[in-house]
């Protein structure tokens, strides 16, 4: 048996490695994605006051903070059973929005986008942002890097800081945007509005008019029919900060839709002995290994899934081009809907669609006058919800849930958090097998380029490991297996 070790794996957050083992003809026989790393942030959370949470959940990632402070905040009003006020709610969503813009351009331009810009079989040193920048001119990088800036300049002047924001608190929003600050905010998003657009083009200049590369996106290489998981608005269009969580089949009917506080219905959480990271699936289904199709509990939760599980988009634009994906890849309209797309490495594609509907929403909620109301909180009474608080928002990654239990002085006694990345461990595990599968064979030499081929069926998830990473109560159980160069199990030794 040979095995091929893929450690660091890059262009991720967090820490991760591959394990791939092939039999003497050189097949694959099985793959393992690991992630060795735990920081337990339900656990040493317990015994906080639960206020803190908007500002400690933050720190679990410097990449996507902004998604764990509103989670964070709307368990908070749920926990104290308060009510946002209509000024709160929009300018939550519009901070949402401008880091939704930054967020996806640091994906597509710094961590997945060199793949297709660059090339999968360019040299490493070469697929990075800086490769990106050599590739479509400098004028384009300036580009990347001050949209990225203008939007954390944003988040700072809304949140208070531009990475770490501060501005969530229980009912609603501690500041008032003044008219000033909405002017630049309205020239920003009008800005993002025209970079979403030109990042598009550069999509389909360079991906889609590329016939190698769009052979790629629609190979058997990268392909799943698993349920999609996302938040959609009562008109079930995509809805990055407030709405219900809708579940669809790999045939595109919708399976459940329930409110954020009702999760625990419908998902469950599986632990294997090679990993710290769970497996949610669906509790309906149940688990059935990592398996394709309607009889498997696995479930993804991604740019990709959000188009696939909602309707359509809620600003026109992004509307044109999300009309324009699904007809570009064969999909066909049942029931006023369109059939899921399963071609995985068009998540990509669906992360620029999302980058113009956040610029477009942006824009909207700028010009609502309302974002300048002083309303902006409502404060507690100080009862605790005896269930609980429980809220949910759309991270870039996927659907996050934050769950926090407090006893009557608002001491956090239980927390749980499903990570946007955490939903799709299972769909990233078996996208790695197929894609070894597929692109190992008999014969085959194993070169640095098939690997990062191998790479991007993980990378196209854009998943964050610093923020899946958590502990069940207690000690994590440790189990050492010793094996022959056959793979066969020797000697166990296992702490509990």
């Amino acid at each position: 048996m040979t095995r091929i070790t893929i450690d660091p794996i890059t262009r991720l957050e967090g820490h991760g490695r591959i394990e791939i083992f092939l039999n003497d003809d050189g097949s694959v026989q099985n793959v393992y994605f690991q992630i060795p790393e735990l920081r337990g942030f339900e656990r040493f959370c317990v015994g906080r006051q639960a206020e803190e949470m908007p500002v400690i959940t933050s720190r679990i990632c410097g990449v996507c903070p902004e998604a764990h402070h509103m989670a964070a905040a709307k368990a908070l009003d749920d926990l104290f059973m308060v009510e946002v006020p209509p000024a709160g709610k929009k300018i939550r969503e519009l901070l949402y929005s401008a880091f939704y813009v930054a967020d996806h351009t640091t994906h597509f331009y710094a961590l997945g986008g060199p793949d297709f810009i660059v090339g999968p079989d360019a040299p490493p040193e070469e697929r990075n942002i800086l490769g990106v920048i050599r590739k479509v001119g400098l004028d384009i990088g300036k580009q990347v890097f001050e949209c990225r800036s203008r939007n954390h300049d944003i988040i700072k002047t809304i949140g208070g800081r531009a990475v770490h924001p501060v501005g969530g608190v229980p009912g609603g929003w501690s500041r008032r945007i003044s008219n000033e600050e909405r002017k630049t905010i309205l020239d920003s998003a009008m800005k993002n509005i025209d970079f979403a657009r030109f990042s598009l083009k550069i999509f389909d200049d360079l991906v889609l008019k590329n016939a190698k590369l769009l052979s790629m996106v629609t190979s058997d290489i990268y392909y799943h029919k698993t349920y999609y998981m996302g938040m959609v608005d009562e008109r079930n269009q995509v809805n990055f900060y407030d709405g219900k969580i809708r579940v669809v089949t790999p045939e595109g009917k919708e399976f459940i839709k329930y409110p954020a506080r009702d999760y625990s219905k419908h998902i469950a959480e599986r632990v294997e002995p090679w990993t710290y990271l769970k497996y949610p699936y669906l509790k309906n289904v149940g688990w059935k290994g990592f398996v394709d199709g309607n009889e498997s509990g696995v479930y993804c939760a991604s740019p990709l899934s959000r188009l696939n599980a909602a309707d359509s988009m809620a600003t026109p634009e992004a509307q044109e081009h999300f009309e324009r994906f699904y007809n570009t890849l064969g999909s066909r309209k049942i029931d006023g809907r369109y059939q899921p797309v399963h071609h995985r490495l068009a998540t990509h594609w669906a992360r620029l669609i999302e980058l113009l509907y956040a610029a477009e929403r942006m824009l909207e909620l700028a010009r609502d006058d309302e974002i300048l109301s002083d309303k902006t909180r409502i404060l507690p009474s100080g009862e605790i919800n005896p269930a609980g608080g429980i809220g949910a928002v759309e991270a870039p990654r996927g659907t996050l849930t934050h769950h926090f239990e407090a006893d009557s002085r608002g001491i956090l006694t239980s927390v749980n958090l499903i990570v946007g990345t955490t939903n799709n461990y299972a769909p990233i595990t078996m996208s790695l097998k197929r894609a070894a599968e597929k692109l190992i064979t008999k014969g085959k030499v194993v070169s640095e380029g098939l690997l990062n081929q191998i790479e991007m069926a993980f990378r196209l998830y854009d998943p964050c490991f610093s923020c899946a990473t958590h502990s069940l109560p207690g000690e994590m159980q440790l189990i050492v297996n010793i094996r022959d160069s056959r793979g066969n199990i020797l000697e166990t030794h296992q702490r509990d």
